[in-house]
């Protein structure tokens, strides 16, 4: 790779700091003020902070909280009279400054709406007493239910747990009447969240400074082109005083003695309804970092210590998409040094960035990954001004920007850059012609010649097998491909070896008439044999030279010669065992070696799978893991059926942008080093990672822990590095840059932390797991570490707050419970042999170990969306479609059989037909009656009703293109295909004996409690 790989990172000296924060020993750190949140007005032995300027109060009343109004008991009604606060089910609930009325005991006929705290009587606000009276007050502990089930964290299941779907209580539940008919099992529980308690909350603090360096280890953002940048600079003031306050969210858990009743309100759990919300703390803290699609951190809080990273318990890590789209109008900028050449640090290694800074007059640079002071070059060289910035800084996007472009001299590269290439590995046996994909896969290739990138440069060759191998010379003074047939498997050769690859343009005439044939060719092949391995042996040979990208189509299990593959995926009793996991690893080492093969060459390998029968995917998998390529998986492959999702995926593939011949580096300041790496890569050192071929569609995985004991700096900087080859021959750099504060508090961790981030790290890290563990195992995995974490956050506040029976909650991870158990139901890791096919389970885990974050939580938290009533009002626009149209939670309790609901996970699309719909919109939509076979039923378009329907589903589509959601309808009861297609993935209910969402809670919140 030359100069990117010469010097390995973080290998160098530590220069003291002339700046270190000052350290705390004391152990309520949770107790000092944070990003966020309000500081407290006294502090508990803590060391002396120095003099700020903050206002006096007037006593009286503090303003800023709307506590519920008094509201009386009522007795003997099925639901209390106090719902979920008007403002949002989820909030933060202050301290309670007086003690709770006490109210009597609700009557023994309905104990089922025993309220989780007793209404609080609000004194008018003259009665208030002032803020000096109360605040050192310690009012009494209230009387609150406690939950009274326990539970060891690994002792046996629970013999009584709350009711789920189907389950009846008559003695403790009143009589319910379902609000969709057709599900009528499917109860909620019926008890109240609690109220917000209390009735104070403190004025916001006078300050805007977001952080403070002396309390929690920030240090003030360093200017660009600064002498001073990391080290040090004034301590930002602090804020005013305020009350003490709970800087966390929580839910109510808790039920009545010997109740059966789970005491939570299921419309009160959180949930993702908006999608993928980025923390946008990190960027207003520091705005020159690259754009979070390129970088995510678990959390942009890094600990300081050893001993916090030991009660993180979450993954400490990054995701990384080097080459995501970019943002609307932000388009990456591409900088030629030319005879300057790339300015790094002689050191590190490290590419110029925005966090470096210029002294001695702008004659040197220091860098901020490693702080060594380098030499600014003479065609570099530009003065600073009298705020240490460079006069020419409009100048240099390299030192504004957080993510850019370099173009790469001659010293990057060690043989001429490589053309695009396209090769095709075609299975031809019976089932490939039958099913269609033959004709389809031609038709496709031909239409995407003119959209292939590489312009003139781009070069194209094909082979097709059954039981014996096909090459096709397609030299430009053909008229027609010549084709030779190769029959002797083990001792495969290659003929005619300078006219297999092609330059497409050149040849573009043979390469239209090979396409136009080949589904003639072999449509009366009778052929059920696969020489797979053989056949990968030759294109490795013919694409060995260049390199390039291989696509293979396959259909059939490999049968002959080298790499054939046995029936090993319907072994029932394999499961639950230890030898359960062997299933789901490659079982001949053929694959895996071709894979490192393809590698060294720079040959990425894309898998496209058809079958109606099982053919071992865990070991053709291998070949895009290794490679940085993806797999594809179309089971039970038709034509009429998947023919739209195969054409847009393949020609997708084919004609986004992509990288070639590429490697990257994630470098980190000095006191952390990246560990371990998760995606589809071959890694090459200890931190290179070897990507033949690089798209906007992938994203890799690392985690990172601390080298020191204590961290001196006050911020750490990432730095991406992708070097690569552009379509256009152009060797370049792409490089990502990004800042991150140090602190001394674990809850500022919690605080700062990303749910999509540490989700796409768990989700990797437990697939992984389950290639060497049972499936239980990877699933407890990610439950252990969810209750950990909460654990070790309850413990930061159980000192100061009464928190109870409450489950507590960072704001920022209140999905992460939910995450947690949507990736146990994943296809990937739930159930067990019955639960999943083999191959089904295989290609989700490829997958997902390359799925980008948002993509990612779009598939482990689908959208639920409501139509009818949009598709019934003739008179709406559109454009007002997501205004009306809200997700709802994927609960069977969301659908109501008089409606129509769409079902999208960004993989597929499930139109579900309530029973009692009216008949004449079913007649509308689909032109049937009812009762017909909803699998062999397509959408009209003839009417402005099923337009609208069209409509959405092309806009469902078309936000994101990288997936094809093939759309399937099903009506209600239609079994199995209702269960299948959707009962099974709403993962919210109990299903496949799995917990359901509200169980999930409790049982969390029980083992947190231990």
């Amino acid at each position: 790779m030359g100069p990117e790989n010469s010097n390995k990172a973080n290998n160098y000296p530590r220069p003291t700091a002339p700046f270190v924060p000052p350290q705390t020993n004391s152990p309520f750190t949770s107790s000092r003020p944070v990003i966020g949140s309000q500081p407290s007005p006294f502090t508990p032995t803590s060391a002396p902070t120095p003099p700020t300027t903050s206002p006096s109060y007037p006593p009286g009343p503090v303003s800023g909280s709307s506590g519920p109004a008094f509201r009386p008991v009522q007795t003997g009604r099925p639901t209390p009279p106090y719902g979920p606060p008007t403002s949002g089910p989820f909030q933060r609930f202050p301290t309670q400054p007086f003690p709770l009325s006490s109210q009597p005991p609700p009557p023994h006929t309905s104990p089922v709406v025993q309220p989780i705290s007793s209404p609080i009587t609000r004194p008018p606000p003259s009665q208030f007493p002032p803020m000096s009276n109360f605040q050192n007050r310690q009012p009494p502990i209230p009387t609150m239910p406690v939950n009274g089930v326990p539970s060891s964290i690994n002792g046996p299941p629970m013999q009584q747990p709350p009711p789920s779907i189907g389950s009846t209580h008559p003695a403790v539940r009143p009589a319910q009447t379902s609000t969709w008919p057709g599900y009528p099992g499917v109860q909620t529980s019926s008890a109240a969240p609690v109220s917000n308690q209390g009735g104070y909350v403190a004025p916001p603090p006078t300050s805007s400074v977001p952080f403070s360096s002396h309390q929690v280890g920030y240090g003030p953002t360093p200017p660009v082109a600064s002498p001073l940048g990391m080290y040090g600079g004034p301590t930002p003031p602090t804020g005013g005083m305020a009350g003490l306050v709970e800087d966390f969210s929580s839910l109510s858990i808790g039920s009545m003695p010997g109740s059966y009743d789970a005491g939570l309100d299921t419309k009160v759990l959180p949930r993702p309804l908006e999608g993928d919300v980025e923390p946008t703390s990190f960027a207003q803290m520091y705005p020159m970092n690259c754009n979070s699609r390129y970088l995510r951190l678990t959390t942009s809080a890094i600990p300081n210590s050893q001993s916090l990273v030991s009660r993180w318990h979450l993954p400490l890590g990054a995701v990384v998409c080097p080459l995501a789209e970019s943002p609307e109008g932000e388009e990456v900028p591409v900088i030629n040094f030319a005879t300057t050449g790339i300015v790094r640090c002689r050191r590190c290694r490290t590419y110029v960035n925005p966090y470096v800074t210029f002294t001695d007059g702008g004659r040197k640079w220091r860098c901020n990954i490693c702080a060594l002071l380098n030499d600014v070059q003479n065609d570099y060289f530009a003065s600073l001004d009298s705020n240490g910035r460079r006069v020419d800084l409009d100048q240099h996007p390299e030192l504004t920007k957080g993510c850019v472009e370099f173009v790469a001299p001659a010293e990057y590269m060690v043989r001429p850059p490589m053309p695009p290439l396209y090769f095709f590995l075609i299975d031809v046996s019976i089932y490939s012609v039958k099913s269609g994909m033959l004709e389809v896969i031609a038709e496709t290739i031909k239409s995407c010649l003119d959209k292939l990138p590489g312009s003139t440069r781009t070069q194209i060759g094909f082979i097709t097998f059954d039981s014996t191998i096909h090459f096709y010379n397609m030299k430009s003074s053909l008229t027609q491909p010549q084709m030779m047939v190769v029959s002797d498997l083990d001792d495969i050769f290659i003929p005619l070896p300078d006219d297999l690859l092609v330059n497409l343009s050149e040849s573009r005439t043979v390469v239209d008439a090979f396409l136009d044939s080949l589904p003639s060719m072999f449509q009366d092949n009778l052929n059920v044999e696969s020489a797979f391995g053989p056949a990968l042996k030759a294109a490795f040979m013919v694409m060995s030279q260049l390199g390039g990208k291989l696509l293979i189509f396959q259909s059939t299990l490999p049968s002959l010669g080298v790499g054939r593959l046995r029936l090993r995926g319907d072994d029932i009793r394999a499961y639950g065992t230890d030898k359960e996991n062997a299933l789901r690893i490659p079982e001949d080492p053929f694959y895996k070696q071709m894979a490192a093969d393809f590698t060294k060459f720079q040959v990425a390998v894309n898998v496209y799978a058809f079958s109606d029968k099982y053919t071992d995917i865990a070991s053709l998998g291998t070949l895009a893991k290794y490679t940085g390529g993806q797999v594809y998986y179309y089971p039970s492959f038709q034509a009429a059926i998947h023919k739209d999702k195969l054409r847009h995926e393949l020609a997708r593939d084919l004609t986004r942008e992509t990288a070639w011949e590429a490697v990257m580096r994630i470098r980190c300041g000095k006191g952390v080093r990246f560990t371990s790496y998760h995606g589809n890569f071959m890694l090459r050192s200890t931190d290179l990672l070897a990507l033949p071929a690089v798209d906007c569609d992938k994203a890799y995985a690392m985690q990172f822990a601390l080298e020191e004991t204590l961290l001196t700096t006050q911020i750490v900087y990432f730095q991406v590095a992708l070097l690569h080859t552009s379509s256009s021959g152009e060797r370049r750099i792409r490089v990502h840059t990004a800042a991150a504060s140090v602190v001394a508090d674990l809850g500022e961790m919690y605080r700062q932390a990303d749910t999509g981030a540490i989700v796409s790290l768990l989700g990797r890290l437990a697939i992984e797991k389950s290639l060497s563990y049972k499936l239980e195992e990877a699933r407890n995995a990610i439950q252990l570490r969810i209750v950990k974490a909460l654990k070790e956050y309850r413990n930061l506040y159980a000192v100061q707050h009464r928190v109870g029976t409450r489950m507590i909650y960072p704001e920022s991870l209140k999905y992460l419970p939910l995450y947690g158990l949507a990736l146990t139901k994943s296809t990937a890791l739930r159930g067990g042999y019955a639960d999943s096919q083999l191959d089904e389970r295989c290609a989700a885990g490829f997958t997902m170990m390359a799925l980008p974050v948002k993509k990612m939580l779009k598939l482990l938290y689908p959208s639920l969306l409501r139509v009818d009533g949009y598709l019934l009002e003739s008179s709406m626009k559109a454009d007002v479609f997501e205004k009306v149209c809200k997700r709802l939670p994927l609960a069977a309790e969301s659908l109501d059989s008089r409606g129509i609901y769409i079902y999208d996970d960004g993989f597929r699309l499930v139109v579900w037909f309530g029973q009692m719909l009216s008949p004449d919109v079913f007649r509308n939509l689909v032109g049937e009656d009812l009762a017909t076979d909803f699998s062999r039923v397509s959408l009209v378009r003839d009417n402005e009703m099923s337009r609208k329907l069209m409509d959405i589903l092309k806009k469902l589509r078309g936000a994101d293109a990288s997936y094809y959601p093939l759309c399937h309808l099903v009506r209600q009861g239609e079994q199995p295909r209702e269960g299948y297609l959707l009962l099974s993935n709403l993962v919210e209910d109990q299903v496949g004996g799995m917990n359901s969402y509200v169980d999930w809670i409790l049982q969390i919140h029980r083992q947190v409690q231990q």
